[in-house]
């Protein structure tokens, strides 16, 4: 029986040592795990304010991004040229239809009414005027109300009014 004792003594001290290191491993286990649970707090707590800041992020670049299509709406109403622009029509005062014209003014009318619209420098090969003299002419012209001018390029091009068009085709007909 004390033999029996002894191995039973010797087998609970045997166990009691094994108990005794599963105790350290669990108490290690333990402190690992609270460890781990206090990192995962802070990781979840970081990745809220990532998220936040992500969130941020997003909305300032959606603002940022209507404020630049609106400024590259704006943009194009101004890059964008008229198709053609003329000058507002300065009408034609019948009292001073022919009367008051030169030789040279006529003969530039009556061009520009057979041949189409033409440009001063065009002009001057014509009427063998400098360019500066031609160019006055066609201007004097046109503030007298007998052409019209074209200024979506330059040089402009000046053309005669359909109402001086007429005027040309009744003097030439009464001269005829």
């Amino acid at each position: 029986m004390g033999y029996k004792v002894e191995v039973i003594a010797s087998k609970s001290e045997g166990a009691l040592n094994r108990l005794d290191d599963i105790g350290r491993k669990v108490n290690a286990l333990e402190a690992r795990v609270l460890k781990n649970s206090e990192g995962t707090e802070t990781m979840c707590t970081r990745l809220a304010d990532v998220e936040k800041r992500v969130c941020d992020i997003v909305a300032s670049q959606e603002i940022a991004s209507a404020k630049i299509t609106s400024l590259e709406e704006h943009a194009k109403r101004f890059l964008t040229a008229p198709e053609t622009s003329f000058e507002p029509v300065i009408p034609i005062k019948r009292e001073k239809a022919l009367a008051q014209l030169t030789a040279t003014e006529i003969s530039v009318l009556e061009m520009l009414a057979s041949e189409g619209a033409r440009t001063a420098p065009e002009t001057k090969e014509r009427v063998k005027l400098s360019r500066e003299h031609t160019a006055r002419l066609m201007k004097k012209l046109y503030e007298e109300g007998y052409l019209e001018r074209d200024t979506s390029k330059i040089p402009f091009k000046y053309s005669v009014k359909k109402e001086m068009e007429k005027f040309l085709k009744r003097t030439e007909s009464q001269t005829t």
